[in-house]
């Protein structure tokens, strides 16, 4: 496991007065359970939280999340997932996430744009370029002011999930591997995703860890850039 790594401290300027939260990395991590625990916090903190999660959290978006996601779907290319992802992920970011970021609400997603571009480029192949351009199409340029990547080991992972629930998780370890270092070659900005593919401060945390340790980290985090909680 690399050492963990640190979102800067000022988040890149925003051109809303909300702020944007997404927790992204390999499934196992725990992303779904550690960001419905930052929504309590946050609202205990006297914030005004929106939830969702990508794909979904709207009517079409959860339509298309059950093609996109169904074992029982038609075979999908990569390219036709991609697509599908990005329309589910434009119709949240129209009805959902720059409506509540304009009223100055702090948004939390499970997953967002850098997903897509470690999923389907990454790991599926499709050109990076491709991906980033799709995705800034989809989100009209909208990005994280803070992704925290919640990183697992292959073996863990596999232990956590058990077998695969989704079209996604049924696929092989050769492509969770390649996922895995996809997320990580996005927080350490090398390897194969540039930084211009995803341009926003990225924090990786150890996901190995048990949850409060997790979930302590999670909050030095934000509690740093929101100016809220203890700050490790």
């Amino acid at each position: 496991m690399p050492e963990e790594s640190t979102a800067p401290s000022t988040p890149r300027p925003h051109p809303h007065p909300g702020f944007f939260l997404a927790l992204e990395g390999p499934d196992g991590g725990g992303k779904t359970t550690q960001a419905a625990r930052l929504v309590a916090w946050l609202r205990e903190a006297g914030l005004d939280v929106v939830a969702c999660h990508d794909p979904g959290s709207t009517v079409v978006g959860e339509r298309l999340r059950q093609i996109v996601l169904d074992r029982a779907s038609v075979h999908l290319s990569i390219r036709a997932e991609v697509f599908i992802y990005m329309a589910s992920r434009a119709q949240l970011v129209d009805e959902v996430i720059r409506p509540s970021l304009a009223a100055g609400r702090v948004v939390v997603t499970d997953r967002f744009l850098l997903s897509s571009l470690v999923y389907q480029g990454y790991a599926g192949g499709l050109p990076l370029g491709l991906v980033a351009d799709l995705g800034r199409a989809a989100t009209d340029g909208l990005l994280p002011d803070l992704t925290l990547i919640l990183d697992v080991p292959l073996d863990a992972a596999r232990r956590r999930v058990g077998p695969g629930r989704d079209r996604i998780e049924d696929r092989p370890d050769s492509y969770r591997r390649l996922v895995r270092e996809g997320f990580l070659d996005v927080a350490g900005r090398g390897g194969g995703v540039e930084p211009a593919a995803y341009a926003a401060p990225v924090a990786v945390l150890d996901a190995q860890q048990d949850a409060e340790a997790v979930f302590d980290r999670i909050k030095s985090e934000v509690g740093r850039v929101l100016g809220i909680g203890p700050r490790a």
